[in-house]
């Protein structure tokens, strides 16, 4: 899959904030196409629909810990679905433990960041991402 400005990109945070924060990074490397969700369980659905519908998101960026659905059942819940387990899925944390990131990466994230973070950090970990 390639980057293009138009990929279409949930980010999903249960913090307002941070989802803000994170899409005016997305928009300023250039990403133009955002759906924000405040939590996993608020996510889920938006995700089945967007592929039901024939649009799917094309990238997932989403916090760990959040309320009702964490973004590691998220992961989880993609990975485990035959149409969508390709996604690809960034994971955000403030937990920057050696052994969480090895559950992230185990349970299926494309790549790990840890907050706080900068454009330039999340850019660089997108392009990890999209030029496997």
């Amino acid at each position: 899959m390639s980057l293009k400005a138009t990929m279409k990109i949930i980010v999903v945070d249960d913090m307002s904030t941070m989802r803000k924060i994170i899409k005016k990074m997305l928009n300023q490397i250039g990403f133009t196409n955002i759906t924000e969700a405040d939590d996993g369980a608020t996510a889920w659905p938006l995700i089945q629909k967007a592929h039901a519908d024939g649009e799917p998101f094309e990238f997932i960026v989403s916090d760990w810990n959040m309320p009702t659905m964490t973004g590691l059942d998220l992961v989880k819940a993609v990975r485990a679905s035959e149409e969508l387990k390709k996604t690809p899925f960034l994971m955000i944390t403030a937990e920057a433990e050696q052994g969480n990131v090895v559950i992230a990466v185990k349970a299926g994230v494309s790549n790990f960041i840890v907050k706080p973070f900068s454009a330039e950090v999340l850019k660089e970990k997108i392009s990890k991402i999209f030029n496997k």
